[in-house]
């Protein structure tokens, strides 16, 4: 079906479709929540399963849409599950788009679907929508990807590689994604982070949570090829610029956080003295790295807020919350975003996930990074050597992060030579941050040409 006109000129109809993770659903709903409060008519669509737990949003402004995927619960491994995710929700997203053309006043001009889905482009093209690919990840991240697509950089690498790619700094193998730097880890992922370049080109916008002043030097140089534009940091308006109306949180949690427990301690404290250390809801550690954790927190004498996982409790050494209980508070799960803005939080050990790194980039809270895997090694990089707010924890020959090491990372950043450095740093980009979404900033006049565009288009 050709693109055509609508009859119902002034009214910017879109439709959002996350891939169904709470890293993915996150910064598309806060983006929806944007284009909502600049007067666009938004339709934000989750997938239901047992997996995937229905959400609700909070933003009256915008409308949900479920598509129900059930098959999802019974896929055996990930691989399966794509398959069936893109061969069954691809024709139910259709069917609701159809349903939307047909029977609204305002039918939809754009789809805006995750790059992880590049199939859903076709969706919008059969029925002449506009289609924009949103890149969940940093442009850095997705940049090595594209060149794997593209063939410029070939794996399997070998261990002392050095990679130059254009507009990016050298990388070592330890610097590059998880399932680059090793292929054999999750296939199926791996392809699935390529495959977001198979049609990327046949897209009308390329977003990215980001923002133009972060990575200067990888966006100029892909946006004078395609359409990139920036429209982050993609986090709830009252911690940046207070523009969005009732955008206080996310509105998606898988675990319960212990809020009133977390702020109620951290009131105790004084300014900058907490090390707040949380891996994000994915990563597990070893038993021993845990172990080695739990010891150099402990001999760092330092008040510290850590989140482990009630699934990952039993892995803490035995009496070490009651040893330590005069210093330290460990919880399931905690409000991220308000223990980062709180007074007492000087600084926050994390696995650079990169809706954590963009959280305390815009918040000004300097890091400890401690990557996991995916793109946590490349944000990692960049927080220590580009960025300069931060500073990374090096493994022993085990792979090991040291009780010693952990100790050692504290105290630099607390109140070592480079501790005033990294807090200025981190202090200049938390205003270049809220900057960049308030009014007239960089992502935000990205985010008010799109919907100017669907809604003259």
């Amino acid at each position: 079906m050709e693109r055509k006109e609508r009859d119902d000129e002034g009214e910017a109809n879109v439709v959002v479709f996350p891939f169904p993770v709470q890293g993915h659903i996150n910064p598309m709903l806060q983006f929806a929540k944007r284009l909502a409060s600049k007067g666009a008519k938004v339709t934000f669509i989750t997938t239901n399963s047992q997996q995937t737990k229905p959400m609700q949003v909070p933003s009256t402004s915008i409308n949900t849409q479920a598509i129900e995927f059930p098959e999802g619960d019974k896929a055996n491994g990930t691989e399966e599950f794509v398959h069936l995710f893109k061969t069954l929700v691809s024709k139910r997203l259709a069917n609701l788009i159809e349903h939307q053309i047909s029977s609204s006043s305002h039918p939809p001009r754009a789809l805006v679907y995750d790059s992880f889905l590049p199939w859903a482009l076709d969706v919008a093209k059969q029925f002449g929508l506009h289609g924009a690919s949103f890149f969940t990840q940093s442009w850095s991240n997705s940049s090595i990807y594209f060149h794997l697509n593209q063939g410029t950089l070939k794996v399997p690498l070998e261990e002392n590689t050095i990679v130059s790619l254009p507009s990016m700094p050298v990388l070592g193998i330890n610097d590059l994604p998880s399932f680059v730097s090793d292929t054999r880890s999750y296939p199926t992922l791996l392809k699935m982070v390529i495959d977001r370049f198979s049609n990327f080109e046949e897209a009308d916008w390329l977003f990215c949570n980001t923002f133009v002043e972060l990575e200067n030097e990888i966006i100029n140089w892909m946006s004078s090829k395609w359409p990139i534009k920036t429209v982050g940091p993609a986090i709830p308006s009252m911690y940046l610029d207070k523009r969005v109306k009732d955008d206080n949180d996310y509105g998606l949690q898988l675990f319960k956080p212990e809020s009133d427990l977390c702020i109620k301690w951290l009131d105790s404290k004084e300014t900058g003295s907490v090390v707040y250390v949380s891996f994000g809801s994915l990563a597990g550690l070893t038993e021993e790295q845990m172990l080695e954790l739990a010891l150099g927190l402990k001999r760092s004498n330092r008040c510290f807020l850590w989140v482990v996982r009630e699934t990952e409790q039993k892995k803490l050494p035995s009496n070490f919350i009651e040893e330590t209980s005069e210093k330290g508070l460990v919880v399931s799960w905690s409000p991220q975003l308000d223990v980062l803005v709180h007074r007492a939080v000087g600084c926050f050990m994390t696995h650079c996930g990169w809706n954590s790194t963009l959280e305390a980039l815009s918040l000004g809270v300097p890091m400890i990074a401690m990557p996991q895997w995916t793109d946590q090694p490349t944000n990692a990089k960049f927080i220590t050597d580009v960025w300069e707010v931060g500073i990374r924890v090096s493994k022993d020959e085990k792979g090991i992060i040291r009780k010693e090491e952990i100790e050692r990372c504290i105290k630099e950043i607390m109140e070592g030579e480079k501790s005033l450095d990294i807090k200025t740093n981190s202090e200049k980009w938390k205003k270049i941050a809220k900057a960049a979404v308030d009014e007239g900033g960089s992502s935000d006049k990205n985010i008010d040409e799109f919907v100017a565009k669907i809604t003259c288009n």
